[in-house]
């Protein structure tokens, strides 16, 4: 890599611990702002699938994504988007 200690996520500073926390958190987000239901493992699986769908389109678009705050944000971005993607190949609609 370029010399930095990376975390889970691919982050510095983020641990495999803390990243299940983001994850945790990410999903719930998602599953508030896309309306739907999926409970506590779901949502950290969600949120870590979410963080490295996030974090692939923030390197894609050079943007940094570092620290606690930064990670839920590019995690629930990635997480909205992955429940957006399952809902259009399924056909499902929700308001």
């Amino acid at each position: 890599m370029d010399g930095h200690v990376y975390g889970a996520l691919g982050q510095p500073g983020v641990g495999f611990l803390m990243a299940i926390v983001i994850g945790a958190l990410a999903g719930w987000l998602a599953e508030r702002f896309m309306n739907s239901s999926m409970g506590l493992l779901g949502n950290i699986v969600l949120g870590i699938i979410g963080g490295l769908v996030g974090n692939f389109l923030a390197a894609q678009f050079h943007i940094p994504i570092f620290g606690f705050w930064r990670n839920l944000f590019s995690a629930t971005i990635g997480a909205v988007i992955i429940i957006a993607v399952v809902r259009a190949v399924r056909g499902e609609r929700r308001y």
